[in-house]
């Protein structure tokens, strides 16, 4: 145990950043299962479960959660695996700052 106040402080603010972040993780793969079921189970939501998803997985790149290679995973392999009921295409554009996903919806 720290005997510093600001370390002591320090270890509680991690503490509390550490169950934060899991608990987004936790959502975020909840959030995936049930669109996954919903494709493969060719549910009437599926649309607005994979819109869901990828809406999660956006938010949890921007909050530095996932990285940007994983989210750009992710989202192919929804939108692949979501394709033919939704037509949900991705393309991704390299600029100077990096790659940019533009989601395009038909």
């Amino acid at each position: 145990m720290a005997n510093i106040k600001s370390a002591k402080k320090r270890i509680l603010v991690n503490q509390a950043k550490t169950e934060e972040n899991k608990r987004l993780k936790t959502n975020l793969k909840t959030v995936l299962k049930k669109a996954e079921a919903a494709i493969e189970t060719n549910a009437a939501d599926k649309d607005a479960a994979v819109k869901l998803a990828v809406k999660k997985i956006d938010q949890a790149c921007a909050k530095g959660i996932l990285k940007k290679e994983y989210r750009f995973q992710k989202e192919i392999q929804t939108g692949f695996a979501c394709k033919q009921s939704q037509r949900l295409i991705f393309h991704f554009a390299q600029t100077a700052a990096g790659y940019v996903s533009i989601r395009l919806l038909f």
